[in-house]
């Protein structure tokens, strides 16, 4: 019952490209198949909400140095049984950079990505089904630092996909880029 805005808005998603797309997929069948999806004792995997935070003019985005995974990332995490994942998105940008003037670019999916986490202690390895929004934000509001980050900044977009090293991040970059 409260899958259906979820899977109405990645029915609505238009992936950036074929590996999006079948991720995009994936996560449509995993939350059809799994009425739990949004709970982490799923250990299969469980669907995850993440905040992509660019500066007003799209020039700069806002990344988190995560202490466990000790990666440079964009905020985000578990929906803990919240269907909402735009407000999971929103409130997990909150809890991890102390931001509060948040705004979301569009009401819409930015992106889709399904990764692989890996085990740690009790936990076996799984997927994260992450669902991500785009937000904006005043680059002089001031930071919160939470205990799950050791460091956080600013970057232009070149500098954030040299920083996390991940491909994901060429296509959100090739994203914003074409939002400028």
């Amino acid at each position: 019952m409260h899958r259906l805005p979820l899977l109405t808005l990645l029915r609505q998603h238009t992936p950036a490209d074929t590996h999006e797309r079948a991720m995009t997929e994936a996560t449509i069948a995993f939350v059809e198949k799994h009425p739990d999806c949004f709970e982490r004792s799923l250990l299969i995997g469980h669907v995850t909400g993440s905040a992509f935070i660019v500066s007003p003019d799209y020039a700069q985005m806002l990344l988190i140095h995560h202490r466990k995974l000790d990666r440079w990332l964009q905020p985000g995490g578990h929906a803990d049984g919240d269907p909402d994942v735009a407000a999971v998105a929103l409130r997990e940008a909150q809890e991890e950079t102390g931001l509060t003037q948040l705004q979301f670019a569009s009401q819409q999916i930015f992106d889709v990505d399904v990764h692989t986490i890996p085990a740690r202690g009790d936990v076996p390895e799984h997927l994260h089904y992450d669902v991500r929004f785009l937000f904006v934000s005043n680059t002089r509001e001031k930071f919160g630092f939470s205990t799950e980050i050791k460091n956080i900044r600013w970057f232009s977009l070149d500098e954030a996909d040299f920083y996390t090293n991940d491909s994901a991040f060429s296509r959100i970059r090739s994203k914003i880029y074409a939002k400028l």
